[in-house]
């Protein structure tokens, strides 16, 4: 038996907004409930925020703009949603999670890593304590979660979304066991991979990360440069990135949406606004 390295866990809430708002609202459990801007009858602006598994069912993600959300579920309960809720709830949420282990990052307001090494002495031990967590995530806070458990950060990322929702993924350590929970999925698993450069990846004849393996090193540091070699790194485990947290907040951000057409001076003053209200910070 092999020694383990890292065991690594990602903390995912399910659907997190929708699962609160369900939970404090009954009546919107099993129903298609999309958190966002309103849609105005399919005229709104703005995107849908988050969106429960049966919205998804209609083809809803989180991103799209309102209006096309409407269209395709009209049906759907839309709701804006109380932000400051979920901030409440994610910190009690974290609270919990960090008790599994001193080595705790939350990575936003919906999940987090934490590092068990040393404290779990293999994937099986794991497992049973990331069922454990899940446990007390739902008896306590009273909605779901899944776990990725893998000897890196960016696998056990990975990891979390493939049993989705309430779901525990394992991915062990060897090569093997990498190899093949990773050779069959899309290529925008990995970070750094959107829709717009898996085109560019497409066009390489890249569309599965298997095919990463078939090119190898060399080719995939040519063709993709210092990406590339991140590709490498996460596609074979060897991505070392340490589980820590950070206190200090990387970005600040504003909005506005206007909910019908606007002179570009307007949009260029309100841009203006926005911006000296984030430099204030």
């Amino acid at each position: 038996m092999s020694i383990v390295t890292r065991i690594i866990f990602h903390v995912d809430l399910d659907c997190f907004f929708a699962a609160v708002e369900a939970r404090d609202h009954p009546e919107y459990r099993g129903k298609p409930l999309i958190v966002g801007a309103d849609p105005k009858g399919g005229m709104g602006r703005g995107v849908a925020t988050t969106c429960s598994y049966e919205a998804r069912k209609f083809g809803i993600h989180s991103g799209m703009p309102i209006s096309k959300a409407y269209k395709l579920c009209p049906e759907g309960i839309y709701v804006h949603g109380s932000h400051s809720n979920y901030r409440i709830v994610s910190e009690n949420v974290m609270n919990i999670i960090r008790t599994y282990s001193e080595e705790f990052q939350p990575a936003s307001i919906d999940e987090a890593y934490l590092d068990l090494t040393g404290i779990c002495d293999n994937f099986e031990s794991a497992y049973k304590l990331a069922e454990k967590l899940k446990t007390e995530i739902k008896t306590s806070i009273g909605i779901t979660s899944s776990v990725g458990i893998a000897s890196t950060k960016s696998i056990a990322k990975i990891a979390t979304d493939y049993n989705k929702p309430d779901g525990i993924t394992v991915v062990e350590q060897d090569l093997d066991s990498i190899k093949l929970f990773l050779k069959t999925l899309d290529i925008t698993r990995i970070s750094g991979i959107g829709k717009k450069s898996k085109k560019y990846y497409n066009s390489k004849g890249i569309k599965k990360i298997g095919d990463f393996y078939k090119i190898g090193y060399k080719k995939t540091v040519k063709w993709f440069g210092k990406h590339g070699e991140w590709i490498w790194k996460v596609i074979n485990g060897l991505d070392d990135r340490p589980v820590k947290e950070f206190h200090k907040r990387k970005s600040y951000g504003k909005e506005r949406t206007f909910f019908e057409d606007r002179p570009i001076n307007e949009i260029i003053s309100k841009l203006k606004e926005l911006n000296e209200r984030i430099h204030e910070k």
